[in-house]
């Protein structure tokens, strides 16, 4: 899927912030009429969105449309912070809305021009880090569990603690994500995964560091390669990429703990420095029509947030759990929420296991 590192700035990520700011943007791009055509600029999560998909938009509104990418939330943030003006479009993840609500970086949208966020699915409405949907759009959701290999592992898991078996050593994946991480271990031991008791969050560094020998690798980009090689058994990860490896490893299976496990959703944003925000607004409205939500479900193997959506898609994707996740799941599923400076509890806790 993608690297989710909600973790404090590295001097990269500033750095690269810095030096990386749009030229142009706003600007008109030159049609076949010789007429300047408007140009929205989009920005998401690399590899998120069909070149078929921009293509027939342009077409449809006679625009241009230009894709810029991140690969983290604090990316897409510090970019912005650095004073990055000229995008329209963002993909921010659940928490990151919350902090960017705060900050003022988010235009209020219009839901009389985008009459297709009508269309969400129930328990994508009113939704804890933007409970009136004033500023975002969920756009694709999902949960975090475990794939695994059912030819190594014949009984399927139902617990986080598969995880720690020492059986499995040296064949298991982790996401390289400390909330994620500190998530799915929290909920382990019975707490929530948004937990700032500094007792609580050192009893869960504990038991990574058990863990931490058993572990492959710390990855949030090719857990799906290692299932489907067979270099891994187990891996801790977004369903949707889980599914990808199922298309290569038909044995892979995916299971959503019975302690609970995170609820993610990646939503559509207009930024309010955007230089186009009616052309934004509709975009995001033909983003998520039904036939076209579909198709990026079909592409990505993540669910849409489009309720019509989930009856046009294919049975394989539509019946997969790793990608539309059984609804009687909900109950145990837990939004990753802006833990405010409590972040720097986990800050100091992953550093502490990274480096053991």
């Amino acid at each position: 899927m993608k690297t989710w590192f909600r973790s404090m700035f590295l001097t990269g990520v500033w750095l690269l912030a810095l030096v990386g700011g749009l030229s142009g943007c706003g600007q008109g791009t030159e049609g076949e009429s010789g007429e300047a055509r408007p140009v929205l600029h989009y920005f998401t999560w690399s590899d998120y969105v069909g070149p078929e998909i921009i293509a027939e938009f342009e077409r449809r509104e006679q625009v241009k449309v230009v894709i810029d990418t991140f690969s983290s939330n604090e990316e897409l943030l510090a970019k912005l912070q650095s004073g990055a003006t000229g995008y329209d479009v963002a993909v921010p993840s659940d928490f990151m809305v919350a902090m960017m609500i705060q900050q003022g970086l988010l235009q209020e949208l219009e839901a009389q021009v985008m009459p297709n966020i009508s269309l969400l699915e129930p328990h994508l409405q009113a939704l804890p880090f933007d409970p009136e949907g004033r500023f975002s759009v969920p756009y694709l959701w999902g949960t975090v569990g475990i794939g695994y290999d059912s030819d190594s592992i014949s009984t399927a898991p139902d617990s986080w603690s598969i995880l720690w078996e020492a059986r499995y050593q040296g064949r298991i994946s982790m996401l390289n994500d400390q909330r994620e991480v500190f998530g799915a271990v929290l909920r382990s031991m019975g707490q929530s995964m948004n937990s700032t008791d500094p007792l609580v969050i050192e009893a869960a560094k504990e038991r990574l560091l058990k863990q931490k020998p058993l572990v492959k690798t710390y990855t949030s980009d090719h857990y799906d390669q290692l299932l489907a090689s067979g270099e891994v058994v187990l891996a801790h990860g977004w369903g949707g990429q889980v599914a990808r490896a199922m298309v290569e490893r038909p044995s892979i299976r995916y299971v959503v703990p019975k302690e609970g496990a995170t609820l993610w959703a990646d939503c559509l944003v207009v930024l309010k420095s955007a230089p186009q925000k009616a052309l934004a607004m509709r975009f995001i409205n033909y983003l998520m029509e039904p036939g076209v939500a579909a198709r990026t479900s079909e592409r990505l193997r993540f669910a849409s947030a489009s309720r019509p959506a989930r009856e046009l898609v294919s049975p394989a994707i539509r019946d997969n759990p790793a990608i539309y996740p059984p609804l009687d799941q909900l109950a145990r599923l837990e939004w990753m929420r802006d833990v405010g400076k409590g972040i720097r509890l986990y800050d100091r806790a992953w550093t502490e296991l990274k480096m053991q």
